[in-house]
């Protein structure tokens, strides 16, 4: 797992080098972590380990609902997606995240991150078949940000 997260680093390191965006990470600590929140900026990536007690889930949705922009949030977790719209910003999934990475060049990440990925996310809806709901048309238009 370790060895996961490093390389999710790496790869966020060199996305952000070509693309410039800010990027956060926010990674579990809740079983292993410190008594405090980890904080450090890894390569211009801000990285965040949870304490120990606390869920990732818990701070991307503080982070996400105190600073009111509108954020893209990566996660195959539907909660924080819900969170996301509620709080104005724009969830993408982590599988869809994974392919805008390896469309920049960094190959090979979604085979050893694929795994980590829960790809439970099946949507049956209404309207007009031929036309994109709003909220997909948002998640295309941040993912043709990425």
């Amino acid at each position: 797992m370790k060895r996961h997260r490093e390389m999710l680093i790496e790869s966020l390191i060199a996305y952000r080098q070509k693309k410039g965006h800010d990027i956060t990470a926010v990674f579990d600590g809740w079983k292993t972590g410190e008594g405090r929140e980890m904080h450090s900026v890894v390569g211009g990536v801000r990285v965040i380990y949870t304490r120990i007690g606390e869920k990732a889930d818990a701070v991307i949705k503080r982070i996400i609902s105190s600073v009111k922009r509108e954020w893209i949030v990566v996660s195959a977790d539907r909660e924080i997606a819900d969170h996301a719209w509620a709080a104005g910003s724009i969830p993408v999934a982590a599988e869809d995240f994974l392919q805008a990475l390896e469309r920049s060049g960094n190959i090979g990440i979604h085979d050893e991150l694929a795994e980590d990925v829960d790809d439970s996310s099946v949507c049956r809806r209404k309207g007009n078949p031929r036309q994109l709901s709003r909220k997909r048309r948002a998640v295309a238009r941040a993912l043709s940000k990425l």
